[in-house]
Parts: C-alpha cells; structure tokens; sequence
C-alpha cells in the first residue's frame, strides 16, 4: 500500500507542477524536446512513429507529428477502448480532422486504419514524471504499461518529457515496464539494459 500511497503523492506533486507552467515556457520546451528526439538517430531509423496527442498541460507533440510527416513517416496515435482498457494503434494523416476528446480529456481519432504492432519502430509514451532510470509514473490507468508489455511490440518505447518531470525515484510495481529512452527539453538518456529478454 505505501507504493500506492507514495504514487498518488507524487501525482499529486506532478499535475500541479504541469500546471503551473505557462503556455510560453510550454511552447519553448516543447519544441526544445522535439528537437532532440527528431535529431536523434532512433528517430532517424524509425519508419512508424507512435506518438500521443498531448493535452493541454503536457508537452505538446504537434512538432513531432508534423516532422514524422515532413520525413514520410507514417504517425499513429493510441484510440482507447475504455471498456476494454486498451489500446489500439490507429494512423492518422492530420492533428485537426477527425479528432474528438473521451475520456479524461484524451484527444483520439475518431476513425483510422489500425497498424499491427510489430510495425511500430518507436512509440513516444508520455507520463506524469519519469525517473533516470527509465521508469514513469502515469495517470494510473496502466495502458501504457500493458500496452508496451505486449510480446508482438518489439519496437523502442521513448519517454517524452519536460526536465522538470524528471523525479528522483519512481515507485515501481511489477507491472511497471521500464523504457528504452527518455527525451527531454535538456536532451536524451538511453537505457540500454531495458532490454527484456522472453523468458
């Protein structure tokens, strides 16, 4: 219970920081961030990018999408099934049309072609903070978690964050998937030993 505990805390700690930036900084670091990733080779090698469609508190991933697109990468977002409590990966070929909000505020196509799961090469995962040694603390609701814990998803998973959401521990419970690399508006940290191996 102390995990549970210590989370909600540290969410509690998270959401208000995200809040109190200003649309400004938000801007500035957003695109300080997107920045990095797009330059980074990971990126460069990546065919099909995953990517979130941000809200208005987290970092903005419009920049992302639009240079997936100026590259002729095929950008898919997550489209939630809340009863089912998963995620489908669905491309789309605009941030605008055929977008609509469920949920928690979570912007998702309202239609699109689904993408099988091993074509995805790099899923951009958001979160409310992110520890230095790959994990992140969410907003509770695991699909990230059971998303990236699906054998057939053999891509890279990339934490995108603001260096302000970087904590120094992370609870982390056995469901907790550690990520392949984290972006910040300060720049990259790769974590080499997330490899999971099948047992």
């Amino acid at each position: 219970m102390n995990d549970m505990k210590s989370k909600a805390d540290v969410r509690r700690h998270l959401k208000q920081l995200l809040g109190g930036m200003t649309e400004a900084d938000r801007h500035r670091l957003s695109i300080a961030a997107c920045g990095f990733l797009t330059a980074s080779p990971e990126f460069t090698a990546a065919r099909v990018v995953m990517l979130y469609l941000s809200t208005p508190h987290e970092l903005d991933t419009a920049p992302l999408a639009l240079k997936c697109w100026q590259a002729g990468k095929t950008v898919v977002v997550p489209k939630v099934s809340w009863d089912q409590r998963r995620m489908l990966p669905v491309e789309i070929t605009s941030l605008q049309t055929g977008i609509t909000t469920t949920g928690p505020n979570i912007r998702e196509p309202i239609a699109g072609k689904p993408i099988p799961l091993d074509l995805l090469d790099l899923v951009v995962v958001p979160g409310l903070g992110f520890s230095s040694a790959g994990y992140r603390i969410g907003r509770g609701m695991g699909f990230y978690d059971r998303f990236l814990a699906q054998p057939d998803f053999i891509g890279l998973s990339c934490g995108l964050a603001f260096q302000e959401q970087i904590i120094e521990n992370v609870p982390v419970l056995d469901h907790d998937v550690p990520l392949g690399m984290l972006v910040t508006d300060r720049g990259i940290t790769r974590f080499a030993s997330q490899c999971i191996q099948a047992e």
